[in-house]
């Protein structure tokens, strides 16, 4: 059906003035957008898109992103005339709507499920956070190539399970942040035939007219990245947006681009196509103004008419039911058919892990030459890829120096079928190449991880920099996603202080939610496998070294196992009575190992404390923390090649800091640790000078109380 007919145009009018009245009764928000775009999402949604509104978690649902994530009064207006139902887990009671008419009402309030960007994981049918423009448009392109990864790992003759589309709607702002643009380009190169933009060109932003800042041909932009383009030249014309859906429907060779030209704050008289429209509400007699255009009644707030929630069933409520149920039933029979298959399915739909996943972790001799966590760690990778046949990833072109790359050809490279002559390159692979685009891998990795994948991404650490929008996202919405950072300190050498990383650590420790692992070798890079693999609601930054560092001897030294508790003593006084605590994480434990044992030699007591991961050591209890950092203990000096920022909790405001003070050197390796005091001997005088400082207080003390 392309013509449009008034109950069409009844709900089009009804998503405008439920916009438009939670903005107001919020006094905050974003009106504009949803004014002038409501056509364009009503059309995809009535019309188009597959999506079982009792089962919003279906898994080959079609996506909708809502990369302009500021007009979210539009998404919640139509959650709730779908009547799309609540299931996630953020819910007390499941029987109720995900949004409802309360919710709409208590817009941008505390507890609402309508926040003013919409949150993945609170608000049930919310995709992905959105809000920093671009990121949803970075995601869709993960949740297209977890589409097309799905369809050619599992699809066998008659049993199509997977063939969803993804489509995201975005915004000029959305257009002009460069993640946009990498992940566009790679999503051109891969040639994603189940995406679609929609791009809601309504030549308004903040500051006015984007004639300020953005006057390129985004037409010819994303024809060059290899997309087809369509145009809408009004966005209330239905038959004209019906006619480019149903051509991005027929496209199966790239993606598509529909560019829409709206009207920002379309029917409101005095902030039409102005920049007032966009970040402020209307006030009371503008909105009324707005509602007698459409020809609402304006004394009325909230208002759903008579036949709109019940039009929206008999359109999109039962087609999306419809392919469900049809769904499911295929896959009860697929289930039957390959088993193995289905539980892999299943599993991966719930985060869950083979039996014997981790049955060949191997275990490595001590060795004191050693090798590079980053390479132990793509030996562990390796290992476990073999067991989970959907963790995936891959580098952002560095993978032969992040180690990342999965051997075999049975692996294989993710790429479209025609870029290769022979079965290597396909929609199967589970090698990606993301080019120097960390931002787009970053923010492509969360798009895979909502379509359930087990994705990792690559890159040095220096450069996660570039990535950490979309990382911050993965950290709010509890995803776990395997970020793996290499080339972790100033001891990577003479690439200089332009890659030597600093203030990298603090900076991801400062993050909420997000894990950061620094294995001191390759056992506790095993281990740190271990812990990462069973995490199943937060995101992992593991970092790791260039340089190799020595295997220790766990007969002389404590288990590796010990990382999984974030902190652990390694060695130790004889007695468990030392006189110095040496704080390490990563290739400096090694160093204070060294030192513990010149220290030994010269009957100087002191413990050695391998601190992988200083989150999950927080989340011990304070039993266990006393226990490895034992309070009456002052003496101690912290070991790191980065900024010392942070360290202080754990060596108190008298303990001592070994860590970087500048932006590192361009020099060999060992030169650059010298320099900087990363040696043994620099780590023995601190603890010396600290069992000193604090016995002196300790007498001092003792006489002042025997006075």
């Amino acid at each position: 059906m392309s013509e449009q007919t008034d109950l069409d145009q009844i709900c089009i009018n009804t998503l405008r003035s439920l916009s438009i009245d939670q903005v107001e009764k919020a006094h905050s928000g974003h009106p504009g957008t949803p004014m002038g775009a409501a056509p364009t999402a009503f059309c995809l949604w009535q019309r188009f898109l597959r999506y079982d509104p009792d089962n919003p978690d279906w898994p080959n649902r079609d996506r909708f992103i809502l990369s302009a994530g500021h007009a979210s009064a539009l998404l919640y207006s139509l959650l709730h005339l779908t009547g799309v139902k609540a299931t996630s887990p953020s819910y007390e009671d499941e029987d109720r709507l995900a949004v409802t008419m309360d919710d709409l009402k208590t817009f941008r309030q505390a507890g609402s499920r309508c926040t003013g960007h919409p949150e993945y994981g609170w608000t049930s049918g919310v995709e992905t956070t959105t809000g920093p423009l671009g990121q949803g448009a970075g995601d869709s392109v993960g949740m297209a190539i977890a589409g097309r990864w799905l369809a050619a790992t599992y699809n066998r003759p008659d049993f199509e399970l997977f063939n969803h589309n993804v489509y995201a709607l975005c915004s000029d702002g959305d257009m002009m942040e460069g993640v946009s643009s990498e992940a566009a380009s790679l999503a051109g190169h891969l040639k994603l035939g189940n995406l679609c933009w929609i791009y809601d060109d309504n030549r308004i932003t903040i500051e006015g007219s984007t004639d300020l800042t953005f006057t390129e041909d985004v037409a010819a932009r994303f024809s060059a990245y290899g997309w087809s383009v369509a145009h809408v030249d009004d966005a209330n014309g239905l038959p004209l947006l019906a006619e480019a859906y149903e051509t991005f429907l027929h496209t199966d060779d790239r993606p598509t681009l529909i560019i829409v030209h709206s009207h920002i704050g379309y029917g409101a008289p005095h902030k039409h196509d102005s920049r007032e429209a966009h970040g402020e509400p209307l006030g009371p007699e503008e909105s009324r103004l707005a509602k007698e255009f459409y020809g609402c009644d304006p004394d009325k707030q909230f208002y759903v008419p008579d036949g709109v929630r019940e039009y929206f069933q008999t359109g999109f409520g039962e087609r999306g039911r419809a392919a469900h149920v049809a769904w499911r039933a295929q896959f009860d029979a697929y289930r039957k058919q390959y088993p193995d298959l289905a539980e892999q399915i299943d599993r991966m739909q719930q985060r869950g892990l083979p039996g014997d996943w981790d049955s060949e972790l191997p275990t490595f001799p001590a060795d004191e030459k050693g090798m590079a966590t980053r390479e132990s760690s793509g030996k562990v990778l390796n290992t476990i890829a073999g067991k989970i046949a959907w963790l995936l990833g891959g580098a952002a072109d560095l993978s032969p120096s992040t180690k990342t790359e999965l051997k075999g050809d049975f692996y294989g490279q993710f790429q479209p079928p025609e870029q290769y002559e022979n079965a290597k390159g396909n929609y199967r692979g589970r090698n990606f190449h993301f080019g120097l685009r960390e931002h787009a891998m970053c923010a492509i990795a969360n798009g895979m991880s909502l379509s359930k994948l087990r994705p990792y991404a690559a890159s040095f650490l220096v450069f996660s920099d570039y990535g950490r929008a979309a990382l911050r996202l993965s950290a709010m919405m509890e995803i776990p996603i395997i970020y793996i950072w290499t080339h972790d300190s100033i001891s990577l050498g003479e690439d200089g202080p332009t890659h030597q990383p600093i203030a990298h650590l603090a900076s991801l420790r400062a993050t909420p939610g997000l894990v950061v692992l620094r294995p001191a070798d390759a056992n506790e890079v095993v281990e740190a496998w271990r812990l990462i693999m069973q995490l199943t609601d937060r995101p992992v930054c593991l970092i790791l070294t260039r340089q190799a560092v020595p295997t220790l001897d766990r007969t002389r030294y404590a288990s590796a196992s010990g990382l999984a508790r974030g902190a652990y003593v390694l060695a130790d006084a004889e007695d468990g009575r030392p006189a110095v605590l040496l704080l390490a994480t990563g290739s400096e434990v090694a160093l204070c190992v060294a030192a513990h044992e010149q220290l030994k030699k010269e009957g100087i007591s002191s413990r050695v404390i391998s601190m992988p991961s200083w989150e999950v050591f927080e989340h011990q209890g304070q039993e266990y923390r006393d226990e490895i950092l034992p309070p009456g203990i002052l003496a101690r000096v912290g070991v790191e090649e980065a900024s010392g920022f942070g360290w202080e909790r754990y060596t108190g405001a008298g303990g001592c800091i070994i860590a970087m003070h500048c932006f590192g050197l361009s020099a060999p390796a060992k030169v650059v640790a010298r320099r900087f005091g990363f040696e043994p001997g620099h780590i023995v005088a601190a603890a010396k000078e600290q069992i000193a400082r604090h016995n002196t207080k300790s007498t001092k003390n003792e006489s002042e109380k025997a006075r």
